[in-house]
């Protein structure tokens, strides 16, 4: 199932960092892309991941997946894809662990609220907001802003999603200083980062949805992609404990979706007849994802999850107080900026005092955006677990 070894990136053909970097100091036998991946783990925006939103807001909830839990889910599922198809398993790891870095606190609900209050300069979104935390917010080096990861990292994070006709303004801004290439395909990498998202939220979202007694498995064994896992299982393990039934249809499920990725890949590779990384780039699709039987049904899958789990009565209170936060704290920083630690006070026109408040709550944890909004602004209606 090994794909030509001219697809897979080389760490030895890299483009390079856009700050080149002294050779002096210990540095360990490890190639550029084992190195951008510890940059990202050992990047404060990495660690903060424990305390940010997966899909319930649970700052004190130990059963509950979180940013970080979900990045190093992924990482695994990625991790694996990429190996059996013979691509670059440290730049897959690293695109996979550093995915999420820009959400900002309370998910999407914290996008949408840091989305509205920034209009006025440019808006957020948080894929974009990941490349200006590795270009420009992390500062660890004495020589430069960011992490300077390589040319291949920076463009899977831009482009893990596809090509980007319309950049955000940060990434925009990022791509201005280090030409990412925005409206070609990116690497094979991360084509399977991005595949490796899908497969670890659909899933792991479930076994979350059950905890929080958002879903039921009658429910489940009505949609027709999990009732044949579930009745694969039952032949196997006839008699099998609700708890140990709904593992294994978790481990199935996902095994289930990387077979079919790593066959489809290999099919769209060979059709496509691409035989170069250069190719990939240029081609006029994409070529790593799910066969079109198993794309449609994931996709109702998805839709059940968010009629059932993102869109629940029971959450959209948590999502209303959790916008109320962002939305509070941007407003009490706007008008008074003194109120922000002075590293984060802008000295430049109001777009730049706008963006500088927006990467300030950007990095709040959930429970540091609770905290400053009880200090700042006053009460918070946010349960302590879901």
């Amino acid at each position: 199932m090994k794909l030509n070894p001219n697809l897979a990136a080389d760490p030895n053909r890299s483009r390079g960092r856009a700050f080149e970097e002294p050779a002096s100091g210990p540095r360990g036998p490890r190639d550029i892309f084992q190195r951008d991946r510890d940059r990202i783990v050992h990047s404060v925006a990495f660690r903060r991941l424990r305390h940010k939103t997966q899909v319930f807001v649970a700052p004190d909830g130990d059963h509950y997946r979180v940013r970080l839990t979900h990045s190093l889910e992924v990482a695994q599922i990625g991790r694996t894809m990429a190996r059996a198809l013979g691509l670059n398993e440290d730049l897959t790891e690293m695109l996979c662990l550093a995915h999420d870095l820009g959400h900002p606190p309370f998910g999407h609900a914290g996008e949408d609220a840091l989305e509205a209050a920034m209009a006025e300069a440019g808006g957020f979104d948080h894929n974009a907001h990941s490349i200006r935390l590795v270009t420009k917010l992390e500062t660890p080096y004495p020589d430069f802003d960011g992490l300077n990861l390589s040319w291949e990292a920076l463009e899977g994070l831009a482009k893990h999603n596809g090509p980007v006709v319309n950049p955000p303004w940060a990434l925009a801004e990022a791509n201005g200083a280090f030409d990412l290439e925005l409206g070609s395909w990116p690497s094979l990498e991360a084509q399977i980062a991005a595949v490796a998202d899908d497969i670890a939220y659909d899933n792991h979202d479930i076994d979350d949805g059950l905890r929080a007694g958002l879903l039921e498995v009658g429910e489940l064994e009505a949609i027709p992609l999990l009732r044949e896992r579930f009745g694969e299982i039952d032949r196997r393990h006839p008699g099998l404990s609700a708890d140990k039934r709904l593992r294994a249809l978790v481990r199935d499920q996902i095994g289930t979706m990387v077979g079919d990725v790593l066959a489809e890949t290999t099919r769209r590779v060979e059709s496509a007849g691409v035989e170069t990384i250069d190719e990939v780039r240029s081609a006029r699709c994409q070529l790593a994802g799910f066969s079109p039987g198993l794309e449609s049904e994931e996709r109702s899958l998805k839709r059940f999850l968010y009629d059932r789990i993102y869109s629940s009565a029971q959450l959209e209170d948590i999502r209303v107080e959790a916008q109320r936060v962002v939305a509070g704290l941007f407003a009490a920083y706007r008008d008074d900026p003194a109120l922000l630690p002075e590293v984060w006070r802008s000295r430049g026109d109001e777009v730049q005092k706008l963006r500088k408040i927006g990467d300030f709550i950007a990095g709040m944890t959930d429970r540091y955006a609770v905290a400053r909004h009880r200090e700042l602004v006053g009460p918070v209606d946010l349960p302590d677990r879901f």
